[in-house]
């Protein structure tokens, strides 16, 4: 039996049993939360961390991200969504081996896990082989994170049959490989989930025969929705259409959303739908406004991913801290339109923290494990030093965390009761070899779409 002790952390639980703690202790068995409490008697020889002077809270959850982009960091700050598609679907994408989405996807999943994000939705559509999706499985597994391997399609114009890419259908036989062979349906730390094109990108035959392929291998489905104006999809009456015909559930995540109209968002709630946005990347590309008040309104709460790697840094305090201020500016812009003067908060932070916490791992449907902190669920933890220079005094911990602190101020983090980062340090091996091996590959993808481009 393995068993780890945090001992006399400030505590926020995301659990509303639990609430947040000043001082306790938790006591990890195998992998999961055995115990919380104050003074929590041990035996000699356990393992302990003093966290005394850290705030503990559940390991934050990426629930969208394209991790085989980390080779080609900083170079899409002044894309639009169609300088995207063609510089990064059309162009870089196609200069990827195997190996090149094995080092994005490793590094980039470690650097998630450095930032503090223990769950991830590597949302994978640059894999045109099965050796590709093999290679980013495998540095997944590597790297040590939980993780939802997100099975995509690339984006040509044209397969090499010449069918549309819109009319193309997910490839059951690779899921039925994948599922034998790679990632077997057993709750271990590597999932499996179908990223599928939707009725943005696809037909509306194409996109049902993807969800009903899902939900055949008990899968979420997942689909960029929303993003293009009804004009330009390929499907404008799609989403009403799956809703009729019964294929919206909670197990479809629709990720965007934006442009969505009232009446769509509404079904899909109705059905039980997730929602994952990525405010900062859809402010830049012209998606539209995140969906944050609509969905409120309705009832329901997103969950938040950081998207393009190539585009921003995967710090998923601050995308929660972006999107509560803006939509609380659109709510305060909203009264002063009506004549009126903002006199109350419309959105706690408390609320925020729950989008990358427990909304995240309920999109994923891994509620029931990860997302916050109780007993029975898996010990995926970080803690926050609270004695850096940005963060004391820490007067109110939540607060804190969500306004004051960022990725440089996780200290420790631990994954189904692995400690991964202790100190502010990786705990992984030969960790600068592969960092050179990140950069080697960029190099070369960089080089040859440039002389593509002359």
């Amino acid at each position: 039996m393995q068993r780890l002790l945090i001992k006399g952390g400030t505590i926020i639980s995301m659990d509303s049993d639990i609430g947040d703690l000043a001082s306790a202790d938790i006591m990890i068995e195998d992998g999961k939360i055995d115990q919380i409490g104050e003074n929590l008697v041990v035996q000699d020889g356990v393992e302990t961390i003093d966290a005394s002077d850290k705030i503990v809270m559940p390991g934050l959850v990426d629930a969208h991200l394209h991790t085989w982009q980390t080779a080609i960091r900083g170079i899409a700050g002044d894309w639009s969504l169609s300088d995207y598609a063609r510089n990064m679907h059309a162009g870089l994408a196609t200069g990827y081996t195997p190996e090149d989405l094995y080092i994005s996807t490793l590094v980039g999943s470690l650097n998630q896990i450095n930032a503090g994000v223990t769950t991830l939705f590597d949302w994978c559509h640059n894999n045109p082989t099965p050796a590709h999706t093999d290679r980013a499985i495998d540095a997944l597994i590597e790297s040590g994170i939980r993780a939802i391997f997100g099975h995509g399609t690339p984006k040509p114009n044209l397969d090499q049959g010449g069918v549309p890419t819109s009319e193309l259908l997910h490839p059951e036989d690779e899921v039925k490989r994948i599922r034998a062979e790679r990632i077997a349906d057993d709750g271990g730390l590597v999932g499996l989930a179908l990223c599928i094109r939707g009725t943005d990108l696809a037909s509306y035959e194409a996109t049902a025969h993807d969800i009903r392929l899902a939900r055949k291998y008990g899968l979420i489905a997942s689909a960029h929705l929303g993003a293009k104006l009804p004009s330009g999809r390929k499907t404008p009456d799609g989403v009403l259409r799956l809703a009729d015909a019964g294929l919206l559930g909670p197990d479809f995540n629709s990720v965007h959303s934006n442009k969505l109209s009232d009446e769509e968002l509404r079904v899909m709630v109705e059905a039980g739908v997730s929602f994952t946005m990525a405010p900062e990347v859809e402010a830049q590309m012209g998606h539209g406004l995140p969906v944050t008040g609509r969905l409120r309104d309705f009832g329901v709460a997103p969950s938040i991913g950081i998207d393009v790697e190539s585009n921003i840094g995967s710090d998923m305090i601050w995308a929660a801290r972006f999107a509560l201020q803006l939509q609380r500016g659109l709510d305060n812009a909203a009264l002063n339109e009506a004549g009126k003067e903002a006199d109350a908060i419309s959105i706690n932070a408390r609320r925020a923290l729950e989008w990358v916490t427990i909304e995240g791992a309920r999109a994923l449907r891994m509620a029931d494990r990860v997302g916050s902190i109780a007993p029975g669920k898996q010990a995926d933890l970080i803690l926050i030093d609270m004695n850096h220079l940005g963060l004391i005094p820490c007067n109110n911990p939540l607060e804190t965390v969500l306004f004051q602190s960022t990725s440089a101020n996780i200290d420790t983090v631990i994954i189904a009761g692995k400690t991964v980062k202790r100190g502010g340090q990786l705990l992984f091996p030969d960790l600068d070899r592969h960092k050179q091996a990140l950069v080697e590959s960029g190099r070369r993808l960089l080089h040859d779409f440039s002389r593509a481009a002359v």
